[in-house]
């Protein structure tokens, strides 16, 4: 879709066209003055096929303070969604970051306290703050906070983006140029409610007058988002946001699944049709210094959402060289954000790459909050929970699984250990775990042997339709169902769909109890008596059950790695599928005769369990 018919004044010429094209910011780093900014390489050239990479961004975080687990489901989320494209055979890339401009960032120096890592920062922020230096150390910090996090969580990103990076002001700046040379920004007095906390003007209607509870102070704030705001009156530049009113309505008719789920999306349609306003998008130097100064006019800096929204096409290669648009996977194939940020993303977002004549996003996720004791989590209030103590204590493989079952897409979901633990006996320990030894460790049959029988034989598809009462016959469906719901941006009710097969399989190797048939079986083979036929039959049974079980494993197992990447793993190697068959092409029923033999020793892990007893259950 392209965007070069939007009633907006100041088109370009063929002339100013070719000069942007080729236009590249020049600066010198402000702190010295003397060392160029390094220059990046821009993406050269589309695939051979004319395919791009499947593209998927996590928001860019705060640094303002410390992650909690909210920010981890964000990065979980996000990154299964990666996972099951490279699942299924595509090349996919993802992009996390951290959002290092703004007041929110700038004020900490100038209040004295960092919030966060305060022992060990404590002296470094205070010698910047009483030298007037810039927060860049801060960030540093901050930054490396999330970029642990995104390790121990095993975010599987291409792309780490800073908003300080260089070649993130670049695209900024070109960006910037762009704009004003289409006269979609002009500069004018600007008053209104300002909120430091939300870094954005709210108007009248959106604002009311509240009794803050920890201070007990009448104070206006944002009904949006609940945060104080201090009305503000200054002269800055604004961006024509209110000639996308019509742009963007068409937009989201011709794409009515855009947002996920479909109420916010009824939510944004709704927020367009009642009218937009030209938005402010820079701040006086004065009262901001720490973010990216307007390039024609050093006394404003460009506002931070502007900044912000930008490094998603800024990872993507962009500005691109001709012919290579696509070669960094925009347009992205999904954005995934909280619900708290939607405005930004759903219209702010799309308005400004119409703007730059650049494709919005294919779909807009977004995910409800994480409460804890029902209250949002919230750095700012101190409601939260530490994630690294979280994964030291659960494991990443359990906390990944945790967040992706309860975590919420449409309703928020509330934190408690005591769920994790549930979460963990019930479906780890009790659901895979235990259906894992039954059938791994069982007594009396051979694994191998039932794979290779019932494998790839037609003549048995009659006989295991008969049996458990249509378990088989859903079993064939899972993949298609699972993918089904990951497609449809809810892996949530993919992973509910995959656990429910296992509880189902546990119930159907209860009712068929393969141990009794493999007792009896032993026992007709001690009597002297010509049992041959019975026990063929008996055998031939038992071993369709296991079967059956096995291919439960095998196929779940397969469908659990872009969830739990280690313990997905490891449940493939103790029923022995090679490497390279754990692909979604081998997803499905009867395809792989092959595994049966474990390729781990089954008593290496701990009491000889893929979950073993948690150490502590308080």
């Amino acid at each position: 879709m392209r965007f070069s018919t939007l009633p907006v004044q100041g088109r370009l010429t063929p002339l100013v066209s070719l000069i942007l094209r080729s236009w590249r910011p020049q600066w010198v780093c402000p702190a010295c003055k003397v060392r160029p900014t390094p220059r990046r390489g821009l993406a050269t050239g589309p695939k051979a096929d004319g395919t791009k990479p499947y593209y998927v961004t996590t928001p860019i975080f705060y640094v303002n303070a410390a992650p909690h687990v909210g920010h981890m489901y964000t990065m979980v989320l996000t990154d299964v969604l990666k996972r099951w494209q490279v699942l299924k055979g595509r090349e996919a890339l993802l992009c996390t970051g951290t959002d290092e401009h703004g007041m929110k960032v700038g004020s900490i120096l100038n209040c004295g306290c960092s919030m966060w890592l305060l022992k060990s920062y404590m002296k470094v922020q205070q010698a910047a703050a009483k030298a007037s230096s810039d927060p860049k150390p801060f960030c540093d910090k901050g930054a490396e906070v999330f970029r642990a996090l995104a390790s121990r969580v095993e975010l599987s990103n291409d792309h780490f983006v800073r908003t300080t990076d260089a070649d993130h002001r670049e695209a900024v700046e070109y960006a910037w140029h762009l704009l004003e040379q289409k006269g979609l920004i002009y500069e004018s007095k600007h008053e209104g409610w300002y909120s430091v906390s939300d870094e954005t003007f709210y108007p009248e209607s959106q604002v009311h007058l509240i009794l803050d509870p920890p201070t007990g102070r009448k104070i206006m704030a944002s009904i949006e988002t609940g945060k104080e705001v201090e009305w503000t009156s200054e002269r800055n530049y604004h961006f024509r946001l209110s000639a996308f009113r019509e742009p963007l309505l068409k937009f989201y008719e011709d794409n009515p699944e855009w947002v996920s789920p479909d109420f916010r999306m009824q939510d944004v349609v709704s927020h367009v049709k009642a009218g937009l306003e030209d938005l402010s998008i820079s701040r006086p130097t004065s009262r901001l210094t720490w973010g990216i100064p307007v390039p024609t006019d050093p006394s404003q800096t460009i506002y931070v959402w502007l900044d912000a929204l930008l490094n998603y096409i800024t990872k993507a290669g962009y500005p691109w060289a001709p012919g290579a648009e696509r070669a960094g996977g925009w347009p992205a194939d999904v954005q995934v954000i909280g619900k708290d940020i939607v405005r930004f993303h759903c219209v702010y977002w799309p308005a400004f790459l119409m703007a730059l004549d650049i494709e919005p996003p294919k779909r807009i996720l977004t995910h409800a909050h994480w409460t804890l004791g029902k209250q949002k989590m919230a750095k700012s209030t101190g409601n939260v929970v530490n994630p690294f103590f979280a994964l030291d204590r659960f494991g990443v493989d359990t906390m990944r699984y945790y967040m992706l079952h309860d975590g919420g897409i449409t309703d928020d979901a509330d934190y408690d250990n005591v769920h994790i633990i549930e979460r963990y006996k019930k479906g780890l320990q009790g659901g895979i775990g235990n259906l894992t030894s039954r059938v791994m460790r069982g007594k009396g049959w051979n694994v191998a042997n039932a794979v290779k029988k019932y494998a790839n034989v037609d003549d048995h598809r009659a006989k295991l339709e008969a049996k458990g009462n249509g378990f088989y016959s859903k079993l064939v469906e899972l993949p298609e169902r699972v993918d089904g719901h990951v497609e449809s941006l809810r892996p949530n009710l993919a992973l509910k769909a995959i656990m429910n097969a296992v509880y189902n399989c546990n119930a159907f190797i209860q009712a068929e109890a393969p141990w009794a048939l493999a007792k009896k079986l032993a026992e007709l083979r001690q009597t002297d008596t010509d049992t041959v036929d019975e026990e063929q039959l008996i055998l031939d049974q038992m071993e369709m059950v296991v079967y059956v079980c096995a291919e439960t494993l095998r196929l779940c197992g397969i469908m659990l790695q872009p969830y739990m990447p280690g313990k997905a793993a490891i449940l493939l190697d103790m029923i022995g599928v090679q490497k390279d068959r754990r692909g979604w092409e081998w997803c499905r029923f009867g395809v792989d005769a092959t595994y049966g033999t474990p390729v781990v020793d089954l008593g290496y892990y701990t009491k000889g369990a893929l979950f073993p007893p948690l150490t502590s259950d308080s």
